[in-house]
């Protein structure tokens, strides 16, 4: 079991890698939520080693024996409502980029940079936008 739940973190997170390398913004979203599932899916399995009961302490019980551990599954929990928080923001995002744009292809999205000679708002790589820091005399 522990072999299978292996592969199944590797495929899921190289195919997340994969498709948050695409050029199309659509596919860097799913690829996105593709990387949350196997971080969860690694921290699920970080956790469920042993057994597979419930983590309940029946009435009297000082000790729980051979019971499952609950806070990698509280975690998991909570990083699958705050990634599906995370996708649904993306995907509005992405929504919006294409409505501005017109395209959601990332080399495409690299003519909406203002151009160098933009009085209104120039570009921030240029060397006018560069941060100046003091000048550090070591001597």
């Amino acid at each position: 079991m522990i072999p299978l739940l292996a592969l199944t973190v590797f495929v899921t997170v190289t195919a997340g890698v994969y498709l948050a390398l695409s050029r199309d913004l659509f596919r860097c979203v799913v690829g996105l939520a593709m990387l949350g599932a196997g971080a969860n899916l690694a921290l699920y399995a970080a956790g469920a080693k042993g057994s597979a009961r419930p983590a309940v302490i029946q009435k009297g019980a000082e000790v729980l024996a051979d019971a499952a551990n609950p806070l990698p599954q509280a975690l998991v929990l909570t990083a699958i409502v705050i990634g599906f928080a995370l996708v649904c923001f993306a995907l509005v995002l992405l929504l919006r980029v294409m409505q501005y744009a017109g395209s959601d292809d990332a080399d495409r999205l690299r003519l909406a940079e203002p151009r160098p000679d933009d009085p209104l708002k120039p570009p921030s790589h240029s060397a006018d936008c560069l941060p100046v820091y003091p000048r550090e005399d070591r001597s």
